[in-house]
């Protein structure tokens, strides 16, 4: 995908509160307009890179794109989980991501049950973990993107930015 590592920043909005209460394994959504803006070569599937919420510290994170065939979404999301435990909500808050590599394809898991989904995504999150401790993915981490306010930016919070 050549359009990874791929920069977006946009506001934490309201999902479908599945993550948290359903999963155990919360997440955070960008609206529409972020979405929207996706790049074609970037397709559905789980990706793992950075997560930056508000102007805080840069933790690990692992992306869901897509419809989430589990939940029969009909609408196309972007449901970030960043591995780091937060107080509480971010809601309204600037989420800031670099998506820097794709674990795997959207899979239903309608047969499976919830159990198969989540021991997918722990899956997932392992992955993530160790493919960012790979010295081309931990520059990342230290990129000017995450040191920039989201607020003070050139483009507003409801953009989409690709900076690489």
């Amino acid at each position: 995908m050549k359009s990874l590592p791929y920069f977006c920043r946009g506001e934490v909005v309201r999902g479908f509160g599945r993550g948290s209460k359903e999963l155990g394994i919360p997440t955070a959504n960008f609206p529409d307009s972020v979405v929207e803006h996706l790049p074609g070569d970037i397709s559905t599937g789980i990706y793992y890179g950075w997560a930056c919420v508000g102007s805080g510290e840069v933790h690990k994170m692992v992306m869901s794109i897509g419809w989430n065939p589990y939940y029969k979404n009909t609408k196309k999301s972007m449901e970030t989980h960043v591995i780091h435990t937060f107080k509480e909500d971010f809601y309204g808050q600037i989420l800031s991501v670099v998506m820097v590599g794709y674990i795997r394809p959207e899979r239903s898991y309608d047969s499976l049950g919830k159990n198969a989904l989540i021991s997918a995504i722990n899956h997932d999150i392992e992955e993530a973990k160790r493919n960012l401790e790979l010295p081309e993915h931990l520059k990342l981490k230290e990129d000017n993107f995450f040191r920039a306010d989201g607020s003070n930016s050139t483009t507003t919070s409801n953009q989409i930015l690709n900076g690489h």
